[in-house]
């Protein structure tokens, strides 16, 4: 696995997320109020092992990669879960929004939480706001529609959150909120990608639509220490 995309959560936790690394040299992840993840130098089971001495009991991990792997056996493995990683390559696309997007902070963590929990765009935790750049649109002073950054492997920057209240779909806030992120992250000279589930073909089709492209299949292992 050269390409940093191979396996984004140690290439983040070794590069440009940095400051939200626990763990050491040859196993490393996020603390667990910020993301699940975890990222290993070798995927070893020695490394396996090393980490299930350093997480607390019931604490549950993430491995995004690209090829498949076997999860040791003393570990529970809950999920495994196929998913597409798509890069987006056009130019940046022009800032057109019909609805006012609003910079989100702490204080909006509590309705950050409360719509991820109805919508399930994936893991979103009381410190997942620390990656930094999640955007919203409010209606009447409540949160319908957000995305944000996540994993930061090298020049590339995760977009990740991208979830709308269901009262709320069809009126293309999800779009505009994806276009902000990436007009952000080409600004800085990055490179926007996210992951999504294989067989979500509406949300494949959105993003291929708004210029990103397949880069390769991922597989998502979620297990547990028992």
């Amino acid at each position: 696995m050269e390409h940093p995309l191979d396996f984004p959560a140690w290439n983040a936790l070794i590069s440009r997320n940095k400051n939200l690394s626990e763990g050491n040299e040859r196993v490393k992840y996020f603390h667990e109020e910020v993301a699940p993840f975890v990222g290993m130098s070798e995927l070893s089971p020695d490394e396996f092992e090393l980490l299930y001495y350093l997480i607390p009991l019931k604490r549950r991990m993430v491995i995004i990669i690209s090829k498949e792997i076997e999860i040791p056996k003393q570990w529970t493995l809950t999920e495994h879960i196929k998913a597409l990683q798509m890069v987006y390559t056009q130019d940046a696309p022009p800032g057109n929004a019909s609805a006012e997007i609003i910079q989100l902070q702490n204080k909006d963590v509590p309705q950050m939480l409360d719509l991820t929990a109805i919508t399930h765009p994936g893991p979103f935790l009381k410190r997942t706001i620390e990656f930094g750049n999640y955007e919203g649109i409010f209606e009447n002073g409540n949160l319908i529609s957000m995305a944000g950054e996540r994993m930061h492997p090298g020049q590339y920057v995760e977009i990740s959150a991208v979830c709308t209240h269901p009262d709320h779909l069809g009126k293309g806030y999800a779009s505009q909120l994806i276009q902000s992120q990436v007009r952000r992250i080409k600004a800085s000279s990055g490179v926007p990608f996210l992951h999504v589930k294989d067989d979500n073909l509406p949300a494949i089709g959105l993003y291929k639509k708004l210029g990103f492209e397949v880069r390769k299949q991922m597989n998502i292992y979620v297990f547990r220490k028992d």
